[in-house]
């Protein structure tokens, strides 16, 4: 069976019937499951150091520096450099802390952006799972990270790392329905919260154009509030060194720190990757109605190159965000989301259902 870079389904369905052909179904499906798991493992180990390394560049950029330039060329082995240091790093037990969950906790915010990710679309064909309720199950597994969270800072048996998990646990809890609300907007126009559904009703025209002011606006509060519910900046508040040290994290070390390092950064990337997937199109390319050549040109390029594109813009836009603005005080932030977030995002699912009901959009 040929394979294609624009279309991986024949690629994957080889592989399973082969699998099937040569092996009990049990053991195929056991086999096909670590073969999922260890291209996640890689691809998540090679998007965090990545995103680490593009961020020093951003914010060196942003405040005129150079940024990583030592190590390997325009310094791009220094996080890996880093990455080395961590693992190599003693792990140091802290007295009177809840041994279990104090080294539970690390797991739990990792697994839980490694359960996120599977459902993302990366092109056609490049789908773990794609379940039909896939936005529901993407906001459900990624809000297990507070669990991580708030027991890191607990069984720390430190009052700043306490004060912290406290932060981040109001913080995560609050903007969660700003982000569920905004994906909801989407959901009426799609008419589905099926990843693989929404993307293909994209193919003649993204979301943040065929639901009119609405979907736009929809975008904005989406950026807003996932860029609160993962603890970055300006919304670092749980993290927040001049006052708590470094936040719920401040007794880890080594790979434990790492662990809560990196899944910062995913969770950065799979955010990116729902507002791309839900509000640009995912992999499907750009497409102007009667403009037949100009698409024809666009379909050459492939969809996971696409959706990789689009899921750098908004991770630019999310750094951007940070060193632009300085971090807001703890009633500012929840301020922000119940007396102005959530009343937009409840006024605009209205109007964009009005839109829908009425057929005005595209």
């Amino acid at each position: 069976m040929a394979f294609s870079i624009y279309d991986f389904t024949s690629f994957n369905q080889a592989i399973d019937h082969a699998l099937y052909a040569s092996l009990p179904p049990v053991l195929a499906v056991i086999v096909e499951m670590t073969i999922i798991g260890l291209v996640f493992l890689v691809f998540y180990a090679v998007v965090g150091l990545f995103l680490v390394y593009a961020e020093r560049k951003v914010c060196a950029f942003m405040q005129n520096r150079v940024g990583p330039n030592r190590v390997g060329p325009y310094g791009i082995f220094q996080t890996i450099a880093d990455f080395i240091k961590l693992l190599m790093k003693e792990l140091i037990s802290i007295k009177n802390s809840d041994k279990l969950l104090f080294n539970l906790a690390p797991f739990i915010v990792i697994i839980a952006s490694f359960m996120a990710i599977a459902a993302i679309p990366f092109g056609k064909g490049l789908q773990a799972i794609d379940f039909d309720i896939g936005i529901l199950y993407v906001i459900a597994v990624s809000s297990l990270g507070v669990v991580g969270i708030l027991l890191a800072g607990w069984s720390s048996n430190n009052k700043y790392s306490l004060i912290g998990a406290m932060r981040s646990g109001a913080q995560i809890i609050s903007y969660e329905l700003s982000v569920g609300l905004s994906l909801l907007t989407i959901i009426v126009l799609a008419g589905t919260m099926q990843f693989s559904q929404i993307v293909e009703g994209q193919a003649n025209g993204w979301f943040i154009f065929k639901g009119h002011i609405p979907a736009f606006i929809a975008f904005i509060l989406f950026l807003i509030a996932s860029t609160a519910e993962t603890n970055r900046g300006p919304f670092d508040l749980a993290e927040a060194e001049s006052e708590l040290t470094a936040g719920f994290h401040t007794e880890y070390s080594g790979i434990k720190f790492a662990f809560f390092f990196l899944a910062e950064y995913m969770n950065m990337f799979i955010v990116a990757s729902i507002a791309a997937t839900v509000f640009l199109g995912g992999w499907m390319p750009f497409h102007f109605s009667g403009w037949a050549g100009f698409n024809h040109v666009m379909d050459y390029i492939p969809p996971f190159v696409w959706y990789l594109g689009k899921t750098a813009f908004v991770i630019f836009l999310m750094m951007w965000f940070k060193w632009t603005f300085p971090r807001l005080r703890i009633d500012q932030l929840l301020n922000l989301e119940w007396k102005y977030l959530l009343p937009i995002n409840l006024v605009n699912i209205l109007v964009m259902a009005f839109i829908v009901l009425m057929g005005w959009h595209f």
